[in-house]
């Protein structure tokens, strides 16, 4: 029997992901493999990393949850292939989300993952989609 969770459920099982990253959390996008889990160390290097602005996911409805507000880099701080994103919790050192980073098909959208040192950077999509409806 598969289980099913109520949208109110699901909903606030992605509320909780806000709550607990913060209001002022990090963004660090990173070349290299991405780690097996959250809990282990970095891989790559940062190509950039920016401060989520405030209210950076909207408000989730039907299960899902968005990217608000502008997330980018005017200037990268490296140069490299950008590969995987996490997400840290203020302290800078907590990470509580990652995937994987691309053009399309992947878990955040770039323009490009070719990052070069100065240059700007902007996510363009990001979503994340709370399943067993």
């Amino acid at each position: 029997m598969t289980i099913h969770l109520s949208t109110e459920v699901r909903n606030a099982r992605l509320q909780a992901i806000k709550d607990i990253i913060g209001e002022s959390g990090y963004l660090r996008i990173r070349s290299g493999t991405v780690p097996d889990f959250t809990s282990e160390a970095d891989s790559g290097d940062v190509l950039s990393e920016i401060t989520l602005p405030s209210g950076w996911l909207s408000v989730p409805t039907g299960g899902t949850v968005a990217m608000s507000g502008t997330w980018a880099d005017a200037s990268a701080d490296d140069t490299g292939t950008a590969t995987h994103f996490r997400i840290y919790r203020p302290d800078g050192t907590t990470c509580d989300l990652q995937g994987s980073v691309g053009t399309s098909a992947a878990d955040m959208i770039v323009l490009t993952t070719s990052f070069v040192a100065t240059q700007p950077f902007t996510v363009t999509a990001f979503s994340l989609v709370d399943g067993n409806t």
